[in-house]
C-alpha cells in the first residue's frame, strides 16, 4: 500500500444532491424486502455517510480540509475509500480489470493487498488456463489443486462467478466443515454485492474457526452497509480472542476517524504503535493529526521517524516541508518541497507541493512568488480548487474584480463542499452591492461550515439590511 500525507487533498467523488422522491407503493415494498438497503436517516453517531462534525472534538474545516462527504483528510491512502475511487465514469470503465495490468490498489484481501505471481501471468500463445474447459466438478474433489485453481480465478482473472461455482461445489464436497471454503465463497458474494449473504457466511466460518482475516472481511461487509458501530463491536471481537493484533487495532481507529471522533481514533493509533512501532499507516495519521492540532514539531518528529524508517517518497519531503515552516525552521523547508519536487511521479502530486509552496510565499509575504506557485498549481492540475480561491484572493487585492469573481465561481463549482469559496464570493457580492447574491452565497457557506462565525455575522448583517428596505 503505497502511503499518502498530502495535507491538502480533495476527494475524488462527486457529491451529488437528490431532492425529494416521490416513491410508488412498489418501490417502498421494494425498500423493504431488500436485505442490502440502507437507511436513509440513520441515528447520529451510527452512519458514515452523515458522520457528524463534534464527535471527538476534532479540528474544524477552518483548519483540517474535508473530503466532499464531511471528514477531514486522513495522513494515509488506504484501499476502499472514497480517496482511491475513480473521479469519473470514463476513468472508472477504462480501469484494468486483471493483474496483467497495473491495476489500482482494491480490496482484494483482508489485511494485505495481493500480489500477482509472475509464474502466472498469460502466455503469447493463449491462456495460461482456459477457464471455459474446466470440469469444476471434478477439479473440487480434489481439495488441494482446488484451493490453488480458486486462487488464480479469484485472485488472476477475476471471474467471480466460477470462482464461486467452484467454491460451492468444494464445500459441499467437504461436507461444510471446511471453513476456508466458507471464507471464499463470502469473499465471492461480497465481491457480487450481496452482502447479506457474505455476512452468513463469514459468521458460520467463524463459528468453525478464529481467524483474523475473517473478522476483517466480515467488518468490510458492515462498513459496506454503514453500520460502524457493528464493525467496532466485531473488531472488539476479535481483540478478545486475538489480543494486541495491530490489524483489528488499527480496523477501529479507521473507523473512528472516518466518524470525525479524531481523539478516539489517535488514542487506537498510539495502541497500534504499541505492539509494531514500524506500522506507517499509523505514524502517518498521528503525525497529521497533531500538525492540524497546531503541533508542528510534533509532528516534525512524526515524519522524521518515518524517513528513518527509509519511506522515501513525494508526500513525506512536501509534509516534511510544511512542518519544518510552521515549525520555524526555515533552513529546511525549501530543501524538502525541492525533494518532493523531484521524487514527484505525476503531475498531482506535483500541483500539490506547487500549492504548499504558495502558501509558504504567502507566509513570507511574497505576494507575487504566491501568484507564480499557484499559477503552477493550476498548470499541472487544472481541477486544483483551493488554487483557485487563493489567486482570487491575491487577484482581489491587486482590485481585479471580475477576474476574482470568475475564479470564485470556479472553484466553487470543482469544490461546493468547501466553505472559503462561497464566503469569498459573499464578501466579494457585498462589497460591490450584490447584497442578493451576497445572501446566497453566505447560505452556502453557512450549510458547508455551519460554525463559521465570520458567516454568520455577515448574514445578520445583510438580514438587517434587508429588513430596511
Amino acid at each position: 500500500i503505497q502511503a499518502a500525507w498530502n495535507l491538502k487533498t480533495r476527494a475524488l467523488t462527486e457529491m451529488v444532491y437528490v431532492d425529494e422522491i416521490d416513491m410508488d407503493q412498489e418501490g417502498i415494498a421494494e425498500m423493504i424486502l431488500d436485505e442490502n438497503a440502507i437507511a436513509q436517516v440513520a441515528r447520529p453517531g451510527t452512519s458514515l455517510k452523515l458522520p457528524g462534525t463534534s464527535q471527538g472534538g476534532g479540528p474544524s474545516p477552518a483548519v483540517r480540509p474535508v473530503t466532499q462527504s464531511g471528514r477531514p483528510i486522513t495522513g494515509f491512502v488506504r484501499p476502499s475509500t472514497q480517496s482511491g475511487r475513480p473521479s469519473t465514469m470514463e476513468q472508472a470503465i477504462r480501469t484494468p480489470r486483471t493483474a496483467l495490468t497495473a491495476r489500482p490498489i482494491t480490496s482484494a484481501s483482508g489485511g494485505f493487498v495481493r500480489l500477482g505471481t509472475a509464474s502466472m501471468l498469460t502466455n503469447p500463445d493463449g491462456p495460461f488456463i482456459n477457464l471455459s474447459r474446466l470440469n469444476l466438478t471434478k477439479y473440487a474433489q480434489k481439495p488441494k489443486l482446488a484451493k490453488a485453481l480458486f486462487e488464480y480465478i479469484f485472485h488472476h482473472e477475476n471471474d467471480v462467478k466460477n470462482a464461486l461455482d467452484l467454491a460451492a461445489l468444494a464445500t459441499e464436497h467437504a461436507q461444510f466443515k471446511d471453513w476456508w471454503w466458507k471464507v471464499q465463497i463470502g469473499k465471492c458474494y461480497y465481491r457480487l454485492g450481496l452482502y447479506r449473504e457474505a455476512e452468513k457466511q463469514f459468521k458460520s466460518a467463524l463459528k468453525q474457526q478464529d481467524m483474523v482475516d475473517t473478522f476483517l472481511y466480515l467488518a468490510k461487509v458492515y462498513l459496506r452497509l454503514d453500520q460502524p458501530v457493528t464493525a467496532l463491536n466485531l473488531f472488539k471481537q476479535g481483540l478478545e480472542r486475538f489480543p494486541g493484533e495491530v490489524t483489528l487495532i488499527c480496523g477501529i481507529a479507521r473507523i473512528y476517524e472516518e466518524m470525525n471522533n479524531i481523539s478516539t481514533a489517535a488514542e487506537y493509533y498510539k495502541d497500534v504503535l504499541k505492539q509494531d512501532n514500524t506500522h506507517v499507516e499509523a505514524i502517518a495519521c498521528i503525525g497529521s493529526n497533531h500538525f492540524y492540532s497546531d503541533q508542528p514539531e510534533i509532528a516534525l518528529r512524526f515524519y522524521r521517524r518515518l524517513l528513518q524508517m527509509g519511506v522515501y517518497n513525494c508526500q513525506l519531503f512536501n509534509n516534511l516541508g510544511l512542518c519544518c515552516f510552521y515549525a520555524q525552521q526555515y533552513d529546511m523547508t525549501l530543501s524538502s518541497f525541492e525533494r518532493a519536487l523531484f521524487l514527484a511521479e505525476n503531475e498531482e502530486e506535483t500541483a500539490d507541493v506547487w500549492y504548499n509552496l504558495g502558501h509558504v510565499a504567502v507566509g513570507i509575504g511574497d505576494l507575487n512568488l504566491a501568484y507564480q506557485c499557484f499559477k503552477l498549481t493550476l498548470v499541472n492540475n487544472n481541477d486544483y480548487a483551493e488554487a483557485y480561491n487563493n489567486l482570487a484572493v491575491l487577484e482581489m487585492r491587486k482590485g481585479h474584480t471580475e477576474q476574482a469573481r470568475a475564479l470564485l465561481q470556479t472553484a466553487s463549482s470543482l469544490a461546493p463542499h468547501m466553505y472559503e469559496p462561497h464566503f469569498n464570493v459573499a464578501i466579494l457580492s457585498e462589497k460591490v452591492g450584490d447584497l442578493q447574491r451576497s445572501y446566497t452565497a453566505a447560505q452556502k457557506s453557512e450549510e458547508a461550515f455551519p460554525g463559521h462565525v465570520d458567516t454568520q455575522q455577515l448574514i445578520k448583517q445583510l438580514k438587517e439590511h434587508f429588513a430596511m428596505l
